[in-house]
């Protein structure tokens, strides 16, 4: 879907996943990725690592890190990372910023433990916004919008 919807942009796309599904992706291999960068193409990671215990959030940050990424956006259902469940709580409050470790000290759910700590020993920030909002990647894209990051 990801892939369709980006070509139908004009955007030149390859999905690359860590488990063989040869009908509808490449098979990651390092080198192929970022072959694929520097023609311009987007890279779509999918299917996590393939191995057990990694989180999709653990795989991205892997892959971010590996692609040496400028940072991981994140899509959820909220507009960014929040004190406590907005969905639950009216008066949840949302954070511009956050630093890695406050949370993981805080266990604000912005991604699991692991994916965090990945981040913040490598730097790499991260940026959380609403999938629901329509245009919304692209308004984060240009720095507007409403979001939330996570870094130092």
């Amino acid at each position: 879907a990801m892939q369709s919807a980006l070509e139908g942009l004009g955007v030149f796309t390859r999905v690359i996943t860590a488990i063989r599904m040869d009908e509808v992706a490449e098979p990651y291999i390092r080198r192929r990725a970022v072959r694929h960068l520097e023609k311009k193409r987007v890279v779509v990671f999918a299917a996590g690592t393939g191995n057990p215990y990694f989180t999709t959030d653990t795989a991205a940050t892997l892959r971010a890190n590996e692609m040496a990424c400028e940072a991981i956006f994140k899509g959820t259902k909220v507009d960014g990372v929040y004190d406590k469940d907005p969905k639950k709580f009216d008066d949840a409050v949302r954070y511009d910023h956050v630093s890695y470790d406050d949370a993981l000290a805080k266990r604000l759910g912005v991604m699991d433990a692991s994916a965090i700590a990945l981040a913040r020993d490598n730097k790499l920030p991260i940026i959380v916004f609403s999938l629901d909002e329509p245009g919304g990647f692209r308004t984060i894209l240009s720095g507007e919008g409403t979001y939330t990051t996570v870094s130092g």
